[in-house]
């Protein structure tokens, strides 16, 4: 590792089942991006890549692989030489990769062939800061840092073609299944929360994304802390909603309005402060077709490959 860039960190596809100890997920904030990198690399669901965040990172590699950044439009660079994203690209060696501040999108995800070799802690390689546990020694990348994999030789120069990556917008919607304590919030309140649009604040980061907007009243003050899931939109005090994200605690005290559909949380997390929100109200039943429909089109759609 030359250059960390201004967030770095390696990544699995998440660490689950620790709650009851007090351990979160982590694991990639676009899953999309994350499992498509990997897919295009034939590797194993879920091999450790390092998730990129705004860009600024420069690498040496140590042996002859294979590498494929997908995500945000972040320029990529070997031996200063412009390379497209979302390709399995060859590397040797010696070779100089530099991967650009982020264009157009926030996060972006570089794998090797066979993915880096990292030791799980807690049944996973994913890095949360906070914890201290993942990556290497439970912190973000720094100068120096070794990262060790496999030495491939051969790989098909698999590509995802244009019109199939995802766009990532700085205006999106949120779609929202409602939770129990929905019905501490007045329908005047909900009608509130649903028909305005809010602003990804400054405050931002793994744990949650605030947003600011019309504030939003709950007729109870606190409750007694209980598990969070993943995508819970809680309203603190100040009735500004906070979506939380991977990092976020397993427990908390404060009353939600709803969770936000996952697939729509990977928008969120691509989304730089100043970006525009809106929610829209979804139903068990169609949140779990979204989430079939779109595991679906990640897992079958045709990969093309280059000629050599």
């Amino acid at each position: 590792m030359v250059q960390p860039g201004i967030l770095s960190l390696l990544q699995d596809s998440g660490r689950m089942g620790q709650h009851r100890i007090g351990l979160t997920n982590g694991g990639p904030l676009d899953p999309e991006a994350f499992t498509y990198c990997n897919r295009l690399l034939q590797n194993p669901s879920g091999s450790t890549a390092v998730e990129i965040s705004f860009g600024g990172i420069q690498l040496e590699a140590g042996v002859d692989t294979f590498i494929c950044l997908t995500g945000a439009v972040m320029p990529l660079r070997i031996n200063d030489r412009q390379q497209p994203q979302w390709e399995v690209l060859p590397v040797k060696a010696g070779d100089r990769i530099a991967v650009e501040f982020a264009e157009t999108g926030s996060r972006a995800y570089l794998g090797v062939a066979g993915g880096f070799d990292i030791e799980p802690s807690f049944g996973s390689t994913a890095t949360v800061v906070r914890e201290k546990i993942g990556g290497l020694a439970g912190d973000k990348l720094h100068a120096g840092d070794e990262l060790p994999c496999p030495t491939v030789s051969a790989r098909k120069r698999l590509y995802l073609r244009e019109d199939h990556r995802p766009r990532y917008q700085q205006e999106i919607t949120l779609r929202v299944i409602p939770g129990y304590q929905q019905k501490h919030f007045s329908r005047y309140q909900q009608r509130r929360f649903f028909s305005h649009a809010y602003t990804v604040s400054d405050r931002c980061d793994r744990m949650g994304f605030r947003l600011e907007g019309p504030a939003i009243e709950c007729d109870i003050d606190g409750i007694l802390s209980e598990g969070i899931c993943f995508g819970a939109i809680q309203v603190p005090a100040d009735g500004q909603p906070i979506v939380l994200l991977n990092d976020r605690q397993t427990i908390g005290g404060y009353p939600k309005i709803g969770s936000a559909l996952s697939l729509d949380c990977a928008r969120l997390a691509q989304m730089r402060p100043g970006g525009t929100v809106h929610f829209a109200p979804l139903s068990p039943h169609g949140a779990h077709n979204a989430l079939h429909l779109a595991d679906s089109l990640v897992r079958r759609r045709p990969l093309m490959e280059r000629s050599a």
